[in-house]
């Protein structure tokens, strides 16, 4: 599905990026994979021996590291087509429990890491006339509010940030979202008992939520198949919220 693409993953590391990046792989494209974590994705190289898997230590909320790595991109790797922006982070805390320098660092990586990736990736394909995708990780959370005030409005800002891209970037880069409820990543284990049972409530599938089954629908998204979508959300959530 995805032969002869090449693209950028961030938040490979682990989780919702780690499935990603492996069934990219599976699926025929080259990926460079990225995250905060250097060692854990030495492992996860060593661990897939792929020649189409590069690795790139990289902290998205930092603009300059982000510019830096664009510059690599446009040396080594200038033919790149997609872009999925994954790296996140979520607290699980009560808005009245947050410090200023935590609500800075989620919106920082959960924001402008987004942003910051989303420019560099635009101005190097749009300069070239060049077709490609991104594909944001957004949330339930974005849309239908999250017991985590902070990293619920990340998330809603991302749905905004998709539609405002597919815009600017039209005609040559397509821009949409994907919206997972919980998710049995390690990230689950911030998330309240309460609210972990009020989402299963709601559900009107009982299999729990894998990283494995986003990964399917994010490379869908990237694939020419999914081509006539743009600007779009896409809800997985086993019917845990309809609209």
């Amino acid at each position: 599905m995805l032969q002869g693409m090449k693209m950028i993953v961030t938040g490979a590391a682990s989780g919702i990026g780690e499935a990603i990046v492996k069934l990219s792989l599976q699926e025929g494209a080259e990926v460079i994979a990225c995250d905060l974590d250097g060692p854990r994705l030495e492992e996860l190289r060593a661990e897939l021996d792929s020649d189409k898997l590069y690795t790139y230590r990289l902290d998205v909320s930092n603009y300059v590291e982000v510019e830096a790595f664009f510059g690599y991109i446009q040396q080594e790797h200038v033919d790149v087509s997609g872009l999925v922006n994954n790296a996140g982070i979520y607290l699980g805390r009560s808005l009245l429990e947050y410090t200023p320098e935590e609500i800075d660092r989620v919106m920082d990586i959960n924001i402008k890491g987004y942003v910051y990736c989303s420019q560099g990736f635009g101005r190097l394909l749009l300069e070239r006339k060049r077709q490609g995708v991104i594909l944001n990780m957004s949330s339930l959370s974005g849309q239908e509010g999250s017991s985590d005030a902070v990293y619920g409005l990340t998330k809603a800002a991302v749905l905004g940030l998709t539609k405002s891209c597919a815009m600017n970037f039209a005609p040559y880069i397509r821009v949409n979202a994907v919206a997972p409820t919980m998710t049995s990543t390690p990230m689950m284990d911030h998330i309240p008992a309460w609210r972990q049972q009020e989402y299963r409530e709601h559900q009107l599938t009982p299999e729990p939520l894998l990283a494995e089954d986003i990964a399917g629908t994010v490379t869908f998204m990237l694939s020419s198949r999914a081509r006539a979508y743009t600007g779009a959300t896409f809800d997985i959530n086993n019917g845990c919220y309809l609209r």
